[in-house]
């Protein structure tokens, strides 16, 4: 059991946690002030420091690699008693397993230092044979240039021994990369290593300088974390080495250990500035999730519009343009990059109405051929009496390209521009025979929509069979026929909270619910890991779950994954929205 290691926020596989040690160490961090007996062979009949909190004792066993876990586990377990100390063991991506510490020492990693596939495979492995609750240490490799990506991949804790040895070295590094103290004609940085003349700016200066940066890098990749935003710090910065867009590259390669990591919604705002954002775990979820849950309610012919800078696309000009010239006759569907297509019943479900693009009036292959697929999917799920493409000539060879795919014959409506005069009357008169649907259909389509996307395919009509709705949208409020709330959209995010009675419902239904089972006490305001008595592995950050135990019933929202929330031993996993004592 981990007594010493709490993770505290989440952000993909990076996190922030804290080391409780006498003075507590918030990671990621360096952990070359707070390590002690690195190196050293733990013997069974070594004296143990007895309640010293000062340090983070590192018990390295003999013989790395060597071995099955289970083999390495049952031949070192002497090695590794239950203390009453910080302690980390030092292993391999092939040694690696639960050795009960708090931190795990990934060795040999200096060898990963421009090998991406290597560095991905031994990360991956070692940080999923461990326990969720304990801390990485990766030593011998941090820079400034690269400790975002090793920290982006799950990395807690580093050291600033290749800083210094590149100092002694006479090499100087920044977060852009490293120089030659020869080659500076002047000292880029503000630290105080750095505050005087270049002339008498020396080796041991610029090892001072070189921690000073690092440690400088890790509080940025922390304020990263904090607000959600560390991928899209890392597609920009890791392109200033090779080896480390590599590294994010093949990292997007390994869906599996970053989706059970990445929340379903965030409050940040997703940058999509390069083309890698088409990769990451949020946009290919989205996608996935239209393209296998979402099923189209109405009768009326899709009107494909292109997208808007301000979200949700619903409050922007362009798009009050389109819904004057449709006027309920056709069903909305934007296109857009990164996101693929967004159906107007999921314009605020995250991502859809928290991300920002480049524009340039041009599109890229792979956003074309990204788009195009998602359309085409889409399509080949959903059927139409008509397809509208009300576009601008940049989105043709999207359309183009489906209609050949699926030998379909779409209807353009605009002339120069989506917006311009004649475009939106020749929109208008497309559709006019068409007869209308009411307000009240798409709400409840809106809420059956975001249901079939959150709760899986089907999810819609199985829990709201009898949907009546209150409120204006966005504020829609769902009922059962006897009038019982349910559920309500939440605006925010784009997804539905559960009342009790809802979560009853879905629990009486055939749609797969997302069970956290706790001990036997009533959840006030969250459930704490430690409590947890097993939660199913689909379980994701953000989810709406709900939770049982022998005195309680309540419904809530995920703060951990639920293999994360069967093994930690600290920390919140899941909130608390209602709750009812048995």
């Amino acid at each position: 059991m981990t007594d010493y290691f709490e993770v505290h926020h989440r952000d993909g596989a990076a996190r922030i946690g804290e080391l409780r040690l006498s003075d507590p160490l918030r990671t990621p961090a360096l952990a070359d002030d707070v390590v002690a007996d690195a190196g050293s062979l733990w013997t069974a009949d070594r004296d143990l420091p007895e309640g010293d909190e000062a340090t983070l004792t590192v018990l390295p066993h003999r013989g790395l690699p060597g071995g099955t876990p289970e083999e390495v586990q049952e031949a070192f377990a002497p090695d590794y008693p239950d203390v009453d100390y910080p302690s980390a063991a030092v292993v391999s991506a092939d040694t690696a397993a639960d050795y009960g510490a708090d931190a795990y020492v990934l060795s040999a990693g200096q060898n990963y230092v421009g090998h991406a596939a290597a560095f991905v495979e031994a990360v991956v492995q070692t940080r999923e044979a461990i326990p969720a609750d304990t801390a990485l240490f990766l030593p011998g490799v941090a820079t400034p240039a690269n400790v975002a990506t090793l920290v982006y991949a799950g990395v807690d804790l580093v050291d600033a021994d290749r800083a210094v040895v590149k100092g002694t070295q006479g090499t100087y590094l920044t977060v852009d990369g490293e120089q030659s103290l020869a080659d500076l004609d002047e000292l880029p940085c503000a630290c105080p290593a750095c505050q005087q003349p270049i002339a008498e700016f020396d080796r041991d200066d610029c090892v001072e300088h070189n921690v000073n940066a690092l440690d400088a890098a890790l509080r940025t990749v922390r304020g990263r974390i904090r607000n959600g935003r560390l991928r899209d710090y890392v597609e920009g910065q890791a392109r200033h080495e090779q080896w480390l867009t590599a590294t994010f590259r093949r990292l997007d390669q390994q869906y599996a250990y970053l989706e059970q990591r990445t929340p379903l919604l965030r409050e940040a705002e997703l940058t999509a500035a390069t083309e890698d954002t088409l990769k990451r775990v949020e946009i290919q979820r989205f996608a996935q999730r239209v393209t296998e849950r979402y099923v189209n309610r109405f009768d009326n012919p899709l009107v494909l519009v292109p997208c808007s800078a301000r979200k949700p696309y619903s409050e922007s000009k362009s798009h009050g343009q389109y819904h004057d010239a449709i006027q309920f006759r056709g069903h909305t569907v934007s296109m857009t990059s990164p996101i693929g297509v967004v159906p107007q019943e999921l314009e605020l479900t995250y991502p859809a109405q928290h991300y920002d693009s480049v524009v340039t009036g041009e599109w890229s292959a792979n956003e074309i051929e990204f788009v195009s697929t998602v359309l085409t999917r889409y399509l080949e799920r959903n059927e139409y009496p008509r397809i509208v493409a009300h576009v601008p000539e940049d989105y043709r060879p999207i359309c183009e390209r489906v209609e050949d795919e699926l030998g379909l014959d779409f209807e353009y409506t605009v002339e120069d521009h989506p917006t311009t005069t004649d475009s939106l009357a020749n929109l208008a008169s497309t559709l006019q025979e068409e007869p209308k649907y009411e307000k009240r259909e798409r709400q409840h389509n809106t809420i059956r929509a975001v249901a079939d996307y959150q709760f899986g395919d089907g999810a819609g009509d199985a829990l709201f069979d009898d949907l009546t709705t209150q409120g204006r949208y966005p504020q829609l409020r769902a009922h059962d026929g006897d009038g019982t709330q349910l559920a309500q959209l939440v605006r925010q995010y784009g997804t539905l909270s559960f009342t009790l009675a809802g979560a009853r419902r879905w629990l009486d239904s055939d749609v797969p619910t997302k069970r956290v089972e706790i001990d036997g006490f009533v959840p006030h305001g969250s459930v704490l890991a430690p409590g947890v008595v097993d939660a199913d592995d689909d379980i994701r950050v953000g989810d709406e779950v709900v939770i049982e135990g022998p005195k309680a019933f309540a419904v809530g929202r995920a703060e951990m994954s639920g293999p994360e929330m069967a093994e930690s031993t600290r920390g919140v996993a899941s909130q608390v929205r209602h709750v009812e004592e048995i």
